[in-house]
């Protein structure tokens, strides 16, 4: 949906969370406002929203183990804000899978445009069910990419084995992986994917390619430890070594 997108904010601050509340709504947005986790997951219980904004210091329960769990059980986009968070805490929620972050308090026409940026990469893809094997079924050829033990289905947005069952893939690990069935046997520097991939907040992503690639290798690579489909060139990048159809 490309209108009334539902975003949720949380944030133990009152203050705070109605304040961003309040200008998402005036953009267009459909809003709740959480306190802390515990009413977070009472929210997407009953629906999953299109994006969550996170405040990552809270005192009930600290934002990285709220990314942790809302990750293991849905693929929805999160925008971390942190206050006081160490650089550690920002990587740390990156590889979780978070989608991004920004310094509060923030100026909300940036947080406005990283928001824009996250639901572009995301939208439609916010389901937390695996789509219907009949829908798989009906996609061209051309869409699904091998990516060693698993296949990319390019329309759906989704990671799928050959038992056709689907694995939670974030926005930026989607993004990424689009990039490079488009680009196969070519070498990628880091900047030149974050170029493709459309992530313009560079700051937020730089410093966390590594990571992306490193939780895509977990789930795609035959032996992560030895990765064979998804390579590091020594001061060029990465290269996608595309493998044989079966």
């Amino acid at each position: 949906m490309s209108q009334n997108q539902h975003i949720i904010v949380v944030d133990d601050e009152p203050s705070a969370r109605e304040m961003v509340g309040d200008y998402l709504r005036m953009h267009g947005f459909t809003v709740t406002l959480c306190d802390g986790g515990r009413s977070l997951r009472s929210t997407i219980a009953t629906e999953v929203p299109d994006l969550v904004v996170l405040d990552l210091n809270m005192p009930e329960e600290d934002g990285l183990s709220i990314i942790r769990d809302l990750k293991q059980r849905t693929n929805v986009p999160v925008i971390m804000l942190t206050a006081t968070a160490s650089p550690i805490d920002r990587v740390v929620g990156l590889e979780l899978g978070a989608d991004d972050y920004i310094a509060k308090p923030c100026e909300l026409r940036e947080l406005m445009a990283r928001i824009r940026s996250v639901l572009r990469r995301t939208t439609p893809a916010k389901s937390t069910t695996p789509a219907p094997v009949a829908a798989a079924t009906k996609t061209a050829p051309d869409s699904r990419v091998r990516f060693g033990t698993k296949w990319l289905d390019l329309e759906a947005q989704a990671l799928r084995d050959d038992e056709d069952n689907e694995h939670p893939l974030t926005a930026s690990e989607f993004g990424l992986l689009k990039v490079f069935a488009a680009n196969p046997k070519r070498v990628l520097s880091r900047e030149r994917l974050l170029e493709l991939a459309n992530a313009r907040d560079a700051e937020a992503f730089d410093r966390a390619v590594d990571l992306r690639i490193m939780r895509i290798r977990r789930k795609i690579e035959p032996d992560p430890a030895k990765p064979s489909v998804i390579r590091t060139i020594r001061g060029g990048g990465y290269l996608f070594s595309p493998t044989e159809k079966v």
